[in-house]
């Protein structure tokens, strides 16, 4: 008996911990939703070893705390190969950081890649900016499927409207949790940052690094456009050496 009630114990624990493992997914209807979504990382892509860790490089490092996006933006100036780690408040803003960051650098990101679990009307407005005056010539977002579930009839279309400029634009859904923006300036800056802080303001303190560190850089790049090849959104056309690869891809490897 003693033994039984030990399996009963442990099972209900297991139950708990998936519960809380879960617990982002929040309980809403999704009839629209492919939820082939949350398993974003093929089985047979994960089991291989072909990708590696970015390599430690030295980094100058500094430490800062800010209550403000703008001040921080003004007052950073973050050379090649230099970092800095920031604790900031709640009252915060992660996506205003971004535009007071390439306004005030005067920097233009060739392309520039977000994940973040959620963000705000005020977030896409700032980044509809950022493309209308030239300061993000490709933007790609990667929102998370709990995020989708719920803004799927609001903030989403209002998304597709307002970031949908000249073919510049992909938006892709997963089962993500991540928080990162990277961005590679016409300048040659590879820059990543990473965190527990959304594009919008939680009212907690947060933290986040920011880094000009090209292997670290190109690590991002490569998973996260695998994500975005696989649970893009939008269609777009297939050109120039893509085409040519897919064409004999499919034509010659028979294997």
């Amino acid at each position: 008996m003693r033994q039984k009630q030990d399996n009963t114990k442990d099972v209900r624990e297991e139950q708990e911990h998936l519960s809380d493992f879960m617990g982002d997914i929040g309980n809403f209807d999704l009839p629209d939703l492919d939820l082939n979504l949350v398993d974003f990382l093929p089985s047979d892509e994960t089991e291989e070893t072909r990708y590696t860790l970015p390599k430690v490089v030295p980094m100058k490092e500094d430490f800062v705390m800010y209550d403000n996006a703008q001040k921080m933006a003004k007052e950073l100036r973050l050379g090649f190969g230099e970092r800095f780690d920031a604790f900031v408040s709640g009252s915060f803003i992660f996506g205003d950081f971004i535009e007071a960051y390439l306004t005030t650098q005067r920097a233009c990101a060739k392309k520039m890649t977000i994940s973040t679990l959620s963000l705000s009307q005020n977030n896409v407005d700032s980044l509809h900016t950022l493309m209308d005056k030239g300061y993000i010539e490709e933007l790609n977002l990667i929102i998370s499927v709990y995020f989708w579930g719920n803004e799927r009839r609001s903030l989403v279309p209002y998304i597709y409207k307002l970031l949908d400029i000249g073919d510049r634009f992909q938006l892709a859904v997963a089962g993500v949790h991540t928080k990162t923006v990277h961005f590679e300036t016409l300048g040659g800056r590879k820059i990543i940052m990473h965190g527990s802080a959304n594009l919008r303001s939680s009212g907690n303190i947060e933290q986040f690094t920011m880094e000009e560190n090209p292997e670290m850089y190109d690590f991002y790049d490569d998973h996260f456009s695998r994500i975005l090849d696989k649970y893009a959104t939008i269609r777009k056309p297939i050109r120039n050496s893509k085409a040519w690869d897919l064409f004999t891809r499919m034509t010659f490897d028979k294997s």
